[in-house]
């Protein structure tokens, strides 16, 4: 049933990007699919019908303006420490706690932690994540937790259960 559904998402997907409804593309499409979905169904998640639920989309939509609000806000904040030599920087790993138990879920919440300037996701070894963070402030792993992955985690949750 999974590789099925991934050969229709694919396939859909295919015929999105092409935006053809010619035979060629039609059949290279069927066959790209198929491919796909044997070789890599293995990766695909065990319940790939959650992706069709309007409460994942709706916090999903909810999400990108809220990660790009931080994002700018980071930009900002490095460029402003680059320019003035007052600020410090204190860089340093730290192990992070996450409540996400899936790997998508898990997946996303270190992108967002990447994708914020300042910030690197290095590493994910079961529930912890190892950050290298422009500026160490804390050395209280739960803070650190707190000001890293709490405010990206909080709408996760609720995207990727």
């Amino acid at each position: 049933m999974k590789q099925l559904l991934s050969c229709v998402l694919t396939l859909m997907l295919w015929l999105l990007l092409t935006w053809s409804l010619a035979p060629s593309d039609i059949a290279a499409g069927v066959f790209f699919s198929i491919v796909i979905a044997v070789v890599l169904s293995d990766i695909y998640p065990d319940n790939p019908q959650a992706a069709f639920e309007p409460r994942r989309w709706f916090w999903a939509a909810v999400y990108v303006p809220y990660f790009f609000y931080y994002m700018v806000r980071a930009n900002l904040d490095v460029a402003y420490r680059v320019v003035h030599p007052d600020m410090p920087i204190r860089p340093g790993i730290v192990k992070v706690r996450t409540t996400l138990k899936g790997d998508l879920g898990r997946t996303a919440l270190a992108n967002s932690i990447t994708l914020t300037p300042g910030t690197l996701s290095v590493d994910i070894i079961d529930d912890c994540l190892y950050v290298h963070w422009i500026n160490v402030s804390t050395l209280d792993a739960e803070e650190q937790t707190m000001l890293i992955v709490e405010k990206f985690e909080r709408i996760l949750k609720k995207i990727f259960r």
